[in-house]
């Protein structure tokens, strides 16, 4: 009887010590994920920032281009348009997206108005008055800037996600993240020339390409 109740006792000790173990690691993977969805939310607010940073310099942009003298209207139209497009996508600035269709349909609105603006600026290459505006000149480097700020910043927020996934999937973490409802999240796709930034500089030093005829 003894011997039952010693068996007994040890038994209910290994289910507790188990026990005990596995409430240690559930807390410390849930504090991990925790840790890591706040970073990757973090880098998605950073993502958000430099976009908009961009769509603030559009307006003074196209309102500098209008001003030269005949210059393309459906340039300038498609670039508005673009910008609308992108400001009709609408997502939460401090919470990264779990849902890859919305982030993909965030990322061709952007695309869209970067294939814009690349139209925009080379069109204005032919234009000497744009070239020798001070004002235009402040934006294309403003522009140039963020550009390469918005690679950089897609490349953290990729790197973030990829840690963050790769815990949820990882076991026993796995385990815990199903439970406490943790996601993966999706990634920017990479897109042709993505390893680049957008190059949106000028050459001053050459002679335009066309000049935009003259008006009888």
């Amino acid at each position: 009887m003894k011997k039952l109740g010693f068996g007994c006792g040890a038994i209910l000790l290994v289910l507790v010590f188990v026990a005990v173990v596995a409430a240690i690691a559930g807390v410390r993977s849930y504090n991990g994920l925790v840790g890591l969805q706040q970073n990757v939310d973090a880098k998605w607010a950073q993502v958000q920032n430099v976009y908009q940073r961009r769509a603030d310099l559009i307006p003074n942009l196209v309102q500098t281009v209008a001003g030269a003298a005949n210059f393309e209207k459906s340039t300038l139209i498609a670039v508005t348009n673009a910008r609308a497009s992108v400001g009709r996508v609408q997502l939460d600035p401090s919470k990264a997206p779990t849902d890859a269709a919305q982030l993909e349909q965030f990322q061709a609105a952007q695309g869209q108005l970067s294939n814009a603006l690349s139209r925009l600026l080379v069109v204005s290459e032919r234009y000497p008055e744009l070239r020798a505006n001070q004002n235009f000149l402040g934006l294309q480097a403003q522009l140039e800037g963020t550009e390469n700020r918005i690679s950089v910043e897609r490349g953290n927020f990729n790197e973030a996600v990829q840690s963050y996934n790769t815990a949820v999937r990882t076991f026993p973490t796995m385990l815990f993240a199903r439970m406490m409802g943790f996601q993966t999240r999706p990634f920017f796709n990479a897109q042709p020339g993505a390893e680049k930034a957008p190059s949106v500089s000028f050459d001053f030093g050459n002679s335009p390409a066309a000049t935009p005829a003259a008006t009888p």
